[in-house]
């Protein structure tokens, strides 16, 4: 409640100092996600719930879906969005132009486990198929244990690089570490197996 009582005055419209100058978030269009995805209209404070008449729901991201989180590395949105929007008064129409093409490599997890190793003068490439399994397995670890969306792809990423972390540091220098598709079903054979029993306990 207290989290909404904060986002409350810029939802309804204020004028924000921020180091650009002040900005007034009248004109703004305010989507809740996150950690609103659990509450129900009614768990919501009645002058919150008026600011946001619309609601939906979205589709878990597809084993697609995080395949492209892994080979997209353009941090962007790549084309402008029309967004239509029914309020209380009229239907307003915005067309938002979200980001221009930004090239920010850092930001994309393959590229930044790449990086990661090269500091040890190793040299990481990974397969396509490597790749694919990771979106399949991530998809498959949202379904079957807790669906925490792309967040997954970093705890599987995680499992994979753990053992090649630590031994990069004792490679000879330009050694070249290939993740395959066996690489990653071996590494993530065990948590595959183990299912998550603690719903049937009582």
């Amino acid at each position: 409640e207290g989290v909404q009582r904060d986002l409350l005055p810029l939802v309804e419209g204020t004028t924000i100092s921020t180091k650009y100058g002040n900005v007034n978030t009248d004109y703004m269009l305010f989507i809740g996600s996150g950690a609103f995805h659990a509450v129900k209209p009614s768990d919501m404070l009645p002058e919150l719930q008026g600011r946001l008449p619309i609601r939906v729901e979205l589709s878990g991201l597809t084993e697609d879906d995080l395949y492209k989180i892994l080979t997209e590395p353009e941090a962007n949105v790549r084309d402008p969005m029309n967004v239509f929007v029914s309020c209380r008064f009229s239907c307003v129409h915005y067309f938002l132009t979200l980001c221009r093409k930004h090239h920010s490599a850092s930001l994309q997890l393959v590229i930044q486990q790449i990086e990661l190793i090269k500091t040890e003068g190793v040299v990481l490439t990974f397969n396509d198929d490597a790749l694919r399994e990771i979106a399949k397995l991530a998809a498959h670890l949202n379904k079957t244990v807790e669906n925490i969306g792309a967040r997954r792809l970093h705890t599987v990423m995680e499992r994979i690089m753990e053992e090649i972390s630590f031994q990069a540091a004792e490679m000879d220098t330009a050694e070249e570490v290939k993740v395959t598709k066996e690489l990653v079903q071996e590494r993530l054979s065990h948590v595959m197996r183990t299912s998550d029993l603690s719903k049937y306990i009582l």
